[in-house]
């Protein structure tokens, strides 16, 4: 890994999986690539949900952007607020074979890898921005044991040596989970929601650097 840059964020999401025709991570990753937020611009990347693959993109991505944080998107589709993970685990362990068949049983993420890795994002400073707009939000020990935890663990594996770049995991619940009738969009939602996050991630970042 290289010391990171002062120019962009790298942001990343998921294509569509499973039951899910639409994966929310995708359109908002797509929405949000090249907007510049404190002269920091977001560079958008959507991972496939295959294990293996989407970690070594991932882990190419952060190469070749030098970002000076890395925030992952994945869809929750049975929670009902925004997850900020606190916890990758060295575990592949899937209900439903990812996109290419394949569907690991107890199997590591990194063989040689701690059972565990800590998310360096500034989780509670985001939980507290996203309440602040009304957001509904929490903490979480469990990213699951599908892709989304395989490129967590892989990511904060691969930056145990570069601590100046924070990175971590946060699971979006399905847009229409906060939908309201009178209201603003689900997708609207999560998609402001995303941009507090990285907001909030560059203004700890500035105040600790």
């Amino acid at each position: 890994m290289t010391d990171p840059a002062d120019n962009s964020i790298l942001l990343t999401g998921f294509e569509s999986f499973g039951e899910f025709d639409v994966n929310p991570t995708e359109l908002i990753v797509k929405a949000l690539d090249g907007e510049i937020i404190d002269d920091i611009t977001i560079k958008g990347v959507v991972l496939p949900v295959v294990f293996g693959k989407a970690g070594d993109l991932l882990i190419n991505a952060v190469d070749e952007t030098k970002p000076k944080a890395v925030i992952c998107l994945g869809l929750a589709g049975k929670r009902h607020d925004i997850s900020l993970e606190r916890l990758a685990v060295n575990l592949d362990d899937a209900d439903i074979p990812d996109n290419a068949g394949s569907k690991p049983v107890d199997s590591p993420v990194v063989a040689e890898g701690p059972p565990a890795c800590w998310s360096t994002l500034p989780v509670k400073a985001i939980l507290a921005a996203l309440k602040k707009q009304g957001i509904p939000a929490s903490l979480s020990m469990s990213a699951g044991t599908y892709v989304c935890n395989h490129v967590f663990y892989r990511l904060m594996y691969e930056l145990q040596s570069t601590p100046l770049i924070p990175a971590g995991f946060i699971h979006l619940p399905p847009p229409e989970v906060l939908e309201d009738k009178d209201s603003e969009p689900g997708l609207s939602i999560l998609t402001r929601a995303t941009r507090a996050i990285v907001e909030t991630t560059l203004i700890e970042l500035d105040n600790h650097g």
